[in-house]
């Protein structure tokens, strides 16, 4: 069973090393996504952290992209 507390994750964004928190389900989740995607985690997190604006943090920005994500995948 994964850990349901967030876990620091290091990620690098247009080349600075930085760090989210996220719970073990959606880092899973987030790994699958960038697979299904064709491109490295690091380059799905700078196109959250690019789009996401200043009212969400990366991690918050993360787990929604996530939810979508697997929101649009169940549909079909």
């Amino acid at each position: 069973m994964s850990d349901a507390r967030p876990r620091k994750r290091s990620l690098t964004l247009h080349g600075h090393r930085t760090s989210v928190s996220l719970e073990d389900a959606f880092w899973v989740a987030f790994v699958e996504m960038a697979r299904a995607e064709g491109v490295s985690v690091n380059a799905l997190a700078a196109r959250i952290d690019r789009d996401r604006g200043v009212t969400a943090g990366l991690a918050s920005a993360i787990r929604v992209a996530v939810l979508k994500h697997v929101r649009a995948s169940t549909e079909n």
